[in-house]
């Protein structure tokens, strides 16, 4: 099968498209021929194992495993002789951080796994895109306690996690308001955000209707601050970031703040799981969420697209076109 290889570290330079063995495929395992898949922040940081901790989990000198690849949606090709959950000819999707393969054409991967049916109606590409920005913007929302009536600032609405989360917070009954660049204020909008400020004008967290008036603020690029956004927060709100900060200081304040009983900085932790697979699949299922695509590439471009997803312009997600469902 064809798939997308790295056997060291480094710039999206390190990848190539080569001829690997299909996987094989366990007791309890299901085999999917991957239509689409996607590159994402998680599978750009492993490639370059950046933050250098990750070789700890994926190997010190050189990647153990060399086919990337997190999100997947596909159709369910072979099972093994224990699989129950799921039948051949069956769309499925799914995420599957740690173990990867899905910049593959085939993936095994386990049916207790984080894999669910695609819902009626949700088309391959949306499928592929619904997972690794949503759970990281879950985990915000879930350790911000989030809920109805709150108000909410989301910082970097255009990203992956951004544009999730405005319409996750959204669906909750928060109100959000959110940044964006100039270009993309109306999408950020019809995301769901009551009020759009455009970052590019200036200091996003400077505008005095602002100060004190947000239960949660959400960084969903990692590029602020605690310090710098402390002063849109209510007394007791929250900040929350998708990235450690500058030297690592979110853990530490994640630690430390919430016993002094005022504005605290809470660092989320994903769930990977079939919990968080199934309530994916509910609000893709009631029209609640549909993942904000960018733009498509064939898997033989696959270096193009970490490219542009390094870039910083990517709007949504960058989506990977691996099988048209023509052919074997």
């Amino acid at each position: 099968m064809q798939a997308a290889v790295h056997t060291r570290y480094g710039s999206p330079d390190v990848v190539g498209v080569a001829e690997v063995p299909r996987p094989s495929v366990g007791d309890k395992d299901v085999l999917v021929r991957v239509r689409a898949t996607t590159v994402n922040r998680t599978d750009c940081a492993y490639r370059a194992a950046s933050p250098f901790f990750v070789r700890t989990a994926t190997g010190l000198r050189r990647p153990r495993r060399t086919v990337l690849g997190t999100e997947f949606a596909g159709v369910v090709v072979g099972t093994g002789p224990g699989v129950t959950a799921f039948a051949v000819g069956e769309r499925v999707f799914g995420y599957n951080e740690g173990a990867f393969g899905t910049h593959a054409e085939y993936l095994a991967i386990p049916e207790d796994a984080p894999i669910a049916a695609i819902p009626d109606g949700v088309s391959d590409e949306h499928g592929a895109a619904a997972t690794e920005g949503a759970h990281y913007a879950l985990a915000m929302i879930r350790v911000a306690r989030v809920r109805a009536g709150q108000r909410v600032f989301v910082h970097g609405a255009t990203g992956g996690i951004g544009s999730a989360a405005v319409q996750l917070l959204a669906g909750l009954g928060a109100t959000v308001t959110a940044t964006s660049d100039t270009v993309h204020v109306d999408v950020v909008h019809e995301l769901g955000a009551e009020r759009v400020v455009d970052h590019t004008a200036g200091d996003f967290t400077a505008g005095a209707e602002d100060a004190g008036a947000y239960d949660a603020v959400f960084d969903a690029v990692g590029k602020s601050t605690f310090g710098r956004c402390r002063r849109l927060l209510a007394p007791r709100g929250s900040y929350v970031s998708s990235d450690p900060g500058p030297g690592w200081q979110n853990l530490p304040l994640s630690a430390v703040t919430p016993l002094l009983r005022g504005r605290t900085v809470r660092f989320p932790f994903p769930r990977q799981d079939q919990a968080m697979i199934r309530g994916l699949a509910e609000l893709l299922a009631s029209g609640a969420f549909r993942p904000l695509v960018d733009r498509h590439y064939p898997l033989d471009d696959i270096v193009a697209a970490y490219r542009y997803v390094e870039s910083g312009r990517k709007v949504g997600n960058v989506v990977i076109d691996v099988w048209d469902g023509e052919g074997t």
